[in-house]
């Protein structure tokens, strides 16, 4: 919000959030397949009264239980609102094979996807999913 992104409910009292993504000019689609691209996951997702419908829809659907998982705390939150919007600003409807504006093909500018898919790397390497792992033993075994 704070970045002058729009939640459907101005805010959150849970781990949910709904984030209007028409004033970007993209559908929900649209967005969460740049976010996809910029290694962010979450899913569209429709809005009240969503213009678009439940295929295309207006909204993305954050939810923040897997990154509290990890350990990320509001510093974090912060960091992949930043990613975020530079994701959203930076992309734009794609065109059909007819040459007409699509609802589901999204264009991102390059310079920004790298830009996002830097921090989101940045983010990881500090809180790593499974430690454990080794993960030079794994390439050197597992990846040909």
């Amino acid at each position: 919000v704070k970045l002058g992104m729009t939640l459907q409910t101005g805010g959150t009292d849970n781990h949910l959030m709904l984030l209007n993504v028409a004033p970007f000019g993209l559908t929900g689609r649209q967005a969460e397949t740049a976010m996809s691209e910029c290694g962010v996951t979450l899913n569209r997702n429709s809005l009240p009264f969503d213009p678009n419908g439940s295929w295309w829809t207006s909204g993305l659907r954050i939810g923040t239980p897997a990154v509290t998982t990890l350990g990320m705390g509001e510093a974090e939150m912060k960091e992949i609102a930043r990613i975020i919007k530079i994701v959203l600003e930076a992309s734009k409807p794609g065109m059909t094979d007819k040459g007409t504006v699509s609802k589901g093909k999204v264009v991102v500018d390059p310079a920004a996807a790298a830009e996002a898919r830097a921090a989101v790397q940045k983010l990881l390497g500090k809180f790593v999913l499974y430690p454990e792992l080794d993960l030079d033993f794994l390439k050197k075994h597992f990846v040909k």
